[in-house]
């Protein structure tokens, strides 16, 4: 009929006409594709997925493609034992679940939830319009049940960017919640989900959890002793400076950091915010709360490159994001492999990390208080001649050699923690409390508050350069010859040049005064005197 040479042309256009008719009536059997959302990470950010479901004719299948990792694949057989658990049979068709956009990595369990959606949409057991305008995110139990999963938070601001609602398991409910511009539902199981979108038996939208009660802080208060490194404490949690601390086994340098978490203001709603988004990413927030307490996160010295800085299946936030707004204790800092030091360089100066694999290209923030504690060498006994091993003090120059100068010149703050004398041990607590220098740090945090509010990402001292830094930490003229002398006598590099304005600037905050004078340089530069001299040697 085409090689008519009078219609050829005619009848190849009649031809196309009817097959596409055929097609729009559904001869063939092609059923239209329902569809649901969901999300794929990366890093703190939710991509929206478009999850699409078609059933054609064929020999019977599962199929899901887009670029799934191995836990999506095994999503088919999940969905296919929980609706069966429900009684719901699929039809002896091929089932094609294609994710949208296909060339974006997807990977997770929570991507099982979406696809049984669109799937009962393509039964037509749900209405396919009302899935097709939800966010769903869930692991399925082979029996129906939906199993919590991490990344709730994320996937709750981005389905309310888009103006969606969330569907999520009745565990990721309180978590998603505390979005509050998303309407959230969260269900026990799929059973819900079905009669939630029937009408049998709707749900009500989620609640935040409740906000996690910060644990009591140890007292800075029962450190005897120590003064000089608890004034530098308080020093580092007012301007969010880093702080290095050596001394001897045993004189108190753990006790000290981990006292840091006492003094250190409460996270503002839009700092937990941030901090929440990370650890939820990581599945850290229990039971959907969400704390104001800053993090304290210490790691072990064997912790590899990845556990610190990120990356790993998924690329993954390391510590240093964990961290956060908050603080990060190495104890022991040489005995930390070189390479993971030297990871740590970037991030302190920029404030976010990128973790670059071949399959990922990921940014998570983590602006961080470094505390750091370390023996001045290997047996820890330098500064005693009686108990040092025999190859002092070359073995201390060794040891604390493994710290680069690049990175040494990182720290803020460097204080000598010296052993307590056994007599001063029976003598009463002197100094002030964790609650008297935590009102003096919120003090000197809310006049950098004031002091950065026109700057869009500075929040302290610590974050200020250039011409800002300069205008706000200029000293008086004593203070000025001051530091001038400090920085020709043991040559300051530029970035020592800058901390130390940064530290006279919180010193000055912590007292009130509106000029950085020269008692406040005089005291900057001592925290930093000895760092010099250590360069210069």
């Amino acid at each position: 009929m085409f090689c008519d040479a009078s219609g050829g042309l005619a009848g190849i256009n009649q031809f196309v006409s009817l097959f596409a008719l055929t097609i729009s009536q559904g001869v063939l059997g092609v059923v239209m594709v329902a569809r649901a959302l969901t999300v794929a990470f990366e890093g703190i950010e939710a991509r929206l997925v478009e999850v699409q479901c078609a059933l054609s004719p064929g020999l019977p299948a599962f199929q899901i493609v887009g670029l799934p990792d191995k836990a999506v694949s095994e999503a088919r057989e999940r969905v296919r034992a929980a609706l069966s658990a429900l009684s719901v049979a699929l039809p002896s068709k091929r089932i094609t679940i294609n994710l949208s956009p296909a060339d974006l990595p997807k990977e997770g369990s929570h991507f099982d939830l979406p696809i049984a959606m669109a799937l009962l949409a393509a039964l037509e057991i749900i209405p396919r319009k009302d899935v097709a305008d939800t966010v769903a995110l869930g692991e399925l139990s082979l029996d129906g049940a939906l199993v919590a999963v991490t990344g709730a938070l994320p996937a709750a601001m981005a389905a309310a960017e888009e103006g969606f609602t969330l569907f999520c398991p009745k565990a990721c409910g309180p978590e998603a919640a505390w979005v509050g511009d998303a309407r959230v539902f969260a269900a026990a199981n799929l059973s819900e989900v079905i009669r939630h979108y029937t009408g049998q038996a709707p749900l009500a939208p989620a609640s935040p959890g409740d906000v996690t009660r910060p644990v009591a802080a140890r007292d800075l208060f029962d450190v005897k002793g120590q003064e000089r490194a608890k004034r530098a404490l308080e020093i580092a949690a007012a301007g969010r400076h880093h702080m290095l601390m050596v001394g001897t086994p045993g004189s108190g340098k753990s006790m000290l950091a981990a006292r840091l978490a006492g003094i250190l203001p409460e996270l503002s709603a839009g700092e937990a915010l941030e901090t929440s988004m990370i650890h939820s990413i990581a599945g850290l927030l229990e039971q959907g709360g969400i704390s104001r307490q800053r993090p304290f996160r210490e790691p072990h010295h064997t912790a590899s490159v990845a556990a610190i800085v990120g990356g790993g299946k998924g690329a993954k936030p390391g510590e240093i994001s964990l961290a956060h707004n908050g603080v990060l204790f190495l104890d022991e800092l040489p005995e930390f492999p070189r390479m993971v030091l030297e990871t740590l360089r970037q991030p302190i100066e920029t404030g976010e990390v990128i973790v670059a694999r071949a399959n990922a290209h990921i940014k998570y923030p983590c602006r961080f208080l470094l505390v750091a504690a370390a023996n001045p060498c290997k047996c820890g006994y330098l500064s005693e001649p009686a108990r040092a091993c025999a190859r002092a003090p070359a073995c201390g120059d060794d040891y604390m050699g493994r710290i680069s100068g690049p990175l040494l010149d990182r720290f803020d703050l460097r204080v000598d923690v010296p052993p307590v004398a056994f007599a001063d041990l029976d003598l009463p607590p002197t100094g002030d409390t964790s609650a008297q220098v935590a009102s003096r740090v919120a003090q000197a945090r809310k006049l950098q508050e004031g002091r950065f509010a026109a700057y869009p990402g500075l929040r302290v001292n610590a974050d200020a350069e250039g011409a800002l830094l300069e205008d706000i930490a200029t000293p008086d003229a004593e203070g000025r010859a001051l530091l001038t002398r400090a920085a020709e006598r043991f040559g300051l590099t530029a970035r020592g040049y800058h901390r130390l304005l940064r530290v006279a600037r919180t010193i000055a905050d912590l007292e009130g005064a509106a000029q950085v004078r020269a008692p406040h340089m005089a005291e900057a530069i001592s925290y930093r005197l000895m760092m010099a001299q250590e360069a210069l040697s």
